[in-house]
């Protein structure tokens, strides 16, 4: 990946948000991405101001902040843990399978949860500069 390909996925995120939260692009859509070289390119940076999505701070060195990393990708390995696949498509429909089943309460514990986090990350950090 690089950071024309980044670019593009976050215009097609735009478009996506467009067609299926009429509105939400008015409102504001909050971003959050860390600071992988491939976000942080020049071309990604100024396709993220276009989106018009505002991006949330994300400290270095923090993947406890990434909801893929403490949420998503933790509860997917725990229900995949043992299983053994054919091939690629069979490993893909298991993987779809077990996001296309799952409430919004699911994903909105994941996003409640990233705020406690948030919050926390940022008052240690404030205790540190105190110190």
């Amino acid at each position: 990946m690089n950071g024309q390909y980044y670019a593009n996925l976050l215009a097609q995120a735009r478009e996506v948000v467009i067609q299926k939260r009429r509105g939400k692009l008015l409102r504001g859509v909050l971003f959050l991405q860390d600071n992988a070289s491939v976000h942080t390119a020049r071309v990604s940076r100024q396709a993220l101001k276009d989106t018009g999505f505002s991006e949330i701070d994300h400290p270095p060195y923090s993947p406890d902040l990434a909801p893929s990393d403490y949420f998503l990708f933790s509860n997917l390995k725990k229900e995949l843990r043992g299983r053994t696949f054919v091939d690629d498509n069979q490993m893909k429909m298991a993987v779809e399978s077990h996001f296309d089943y799952k409430e919004k309460e699911y994903f909105l514990g994941g996003l409640k949860a990233l705020y406690t986090r948030y919050e926390k990350c940022i008052s240690l950090e404030e205790d540190y500069i105190e110190k």
